[in-house]
């Protein structure tokens, strides 16, 4: 990054130069020589920040030069070297040479860390200013190394999406995990829920799952909001009347016209991915929609009936299955249907999805003592696993069964983990 040195003739600057004094003196001729002072102003050059800083710097100091160098990039709304002046002041203030770029390494602890903190606080001012331009890469350059994500996602949510940056607010804050939702929202708006959906299964699958629940709760809201309206509009044409009821479950109830010929109210593509993605979030009135969605999907046609991966081969009744679960609805008949999915599934062949979600389900019941059972006798030791259900240590931890860790740990020949459930044990007790 350029770095301004203390003399007047600055690389990467150009001072373009007033006429020669001569062509004013000649214009002077008619004007009023009985007044000297207009003849002086006449024959002055205009003032150029290169003039203001090396006059300030002979009058007043290395100090005062640096701030009013500081002062007139900031003017000038050049973000990028006023970031180098701001830490040229710093490096003056700490004693060191303003103009020579030194590593954080090459210093002193003490004094390295009131420079990185110096570093953190350039970052900050230069990353804000930048978002407040709607400079929204350049911006986030500045402040990632800062990793205060929080602030970011205030500065972006107050950042007004224009077709120039909103594809750069977007990789900020969806792709950058700055604030998922947010982006999320700017892509199903512009780009529609094709585009959404995809964006989903390419970006979101790596985040922490609480966003992947946060971003999955709005893909639901908004193919729900969109489905309902649908249906109560085509509703209205056909009978006349606005339909008083309010859900999607009552509104197919008593008119199976609405599926007559293979009809359909929504990309039947897109009800199935999104009924896939419901099972992410833990919002009851989420979840909630999500049930309501499947009982029109179970409706609809043969041909828009995809075939799921098992536990989910029908699609629209087992996720609703496993949804009513986590409601407090029908829950042993749930774990019954997914317990013999599991025991049926052949891992060396088929892999172990249908137990994670089995696990999965008791672990989101609560049912921790049982899950960690289920595992142990479900998934054998090193099997591949694709995530679906938490882990021995991510379930003995949320039912504090550290002594069975311990116990299984040392069954399998895990030495890692019969260390963790031993601490673990042991620091449970000391609280």
């Amino acid at each position: 990054m350029f770095l301004i040195p203390f003399n007047f003739d600055v690389p990467g600057f150009r001072r373009i130069d007033g006429p020669p004094r001569s062509s004013y003196a000649d214009k002077s001729s008619n004007t009023d020589s009985k007044n000297p002072t207009f003849c002086e102003e006449s024959n002055r050059m205009p003032s150029t920040p290169f003039d203001e800083f090396q006059q300030t710097l002979e009058k007043s100091g290395v100090e005062a030069a640096l701030d009013k160098l500081a002062q007139t990039l900031q003017a000038q709304r050049n973000y990028h070297d006023l970031f180098d002046a701001r830490l040229m002041q710093s490096r003056h203030r700490l004693g060191l040479n303003p103009s020579q770029s030194t590593t954080l390494d090459e210093l002193d602890p003490p004094l390295r860390d009131k420079m990185e903190a110096a570093y953190l606080d350039a970052c900050r001012e230069v990353g804000k200013l930048l978002l407040g331009q709607g400079r929204i890469r350049e911006g986030w350059m500045y402040l990632r190394p800062v990793g205060e994500s929080n602030v970011v996602a205030q500065e972006l949510a107050a950042v007004e999406p224009t077709d120039e940056n909103v594809e750069e607010i977007i990789e900020v804050a969806l792709h950058e995990g700055v604030a998922p939702a947010h982006g999320f929202r700017l892509v199903l708006g512009r780009y529609g829920t094709c585009n959404a959906i995809t964006m989903f299964e390419q970006s979101m699958r790596a985040k922490p799952i609480k966003q992947q629940r946060e971003v999955a709760g709005i893909l639901v809201r908004h193919l729900h909001a969109d489905l309902l309206a649908n249906l109560r509009s085509y509703v209205e044409q056909r009978e006349g009347s606005e339909p008083a009821e309010k859900t999607i479950t009552e509104l197919v109830a008593d008119r199976d016209w609405l599926f007559g010929q293979g009809s359909y109210h929504i990309d039947t593509s897109h009800l199935n991915s999104v009924t896939r993605i419901s099972l992410l979030t833990d919002d009851p009135e989420v979840q909630k929609l999500a049930v309501d969605m499947t009982e029109y999907g179970r409706r609809l046609d043969r041909q828009f009936q995809y075939q799921g991966e098992e536990p989910f081969a029908d699609v629209y009744p087992t996720h609703a299955m496993y949804l009513r679960a986590l409601l407090g609805i029908n829950i042993e008949e749930a774990l019954d249907f997914f317990r013999k999915k599991a025991e049926e599934t052949n891992i060396e062949e088929n892999g172990t999805g249908p137990a994670e979600v089995y696990i999965s389900l008791l672990a989101r019941l609560g049912q921790y003592d049982k899950a960690i059972d289920e595992t142990v006798r479900l998934i054998p030791q090193g099997a591949h696993t694709v995530g679906y259900a938490p882990s021995l240590l991510e379930l003995s931890n949320s039912g504090r069964e550290y002594a069975r860790l311990a116990r299984i740990s040392r069954e399998r020949n895990d030495l890692i983990g019969f260390a963790t459930g031993l601490m673990q044990e042991r620091l449970a007790k000391a609280k």
